[in-house]
């Protein structure tokens, strides 16, 4: 086998796992229901959307296959920044109750 494949599946299967763990982590380490109903629901889409991204990366042809970085690279930090605000407004809701 050639060693660019063997690296390929290597740092796809590390990848996988990291985003498995971080996965776990965030919802394990939500302190009530509601952050972890948020979480889970986030976790989905998140997950949904990366597979979306890594097929049409896949399928669509060169050169065409680049720009599906630029929704990406748009939409990523924006929805880091959105689920952030919103799992701090969660706990704070669920603080005062």
């Amino acid at each position: 086998m050639h060693p660019g494949w063997i690296g390929g599946i290597i740092g796809g299967i590390i990848g996988l796992a990291g985003g498995i763990i971080g996965t776990w982590f965030s919802i394990k380490n939500t302190k009530g229901p509601a952050e972890k109903a948020f979480m889970i629901r986030m976790a989905v889409y998140i997950w949904i959307l990366l597979l979306l991204f890594l097929l049409l990366l896949l399928w669509l042809p060169r050169p065409y296959n680049f720009l599906v970085w630029i929704p990406y690279s748009i939409i990523l930090p924006f929805g880091i920044r959105y689920i952030n605000k919103r799992q701090l407004e969660i706990q704070q809701s669920e603080k005062k109750l």
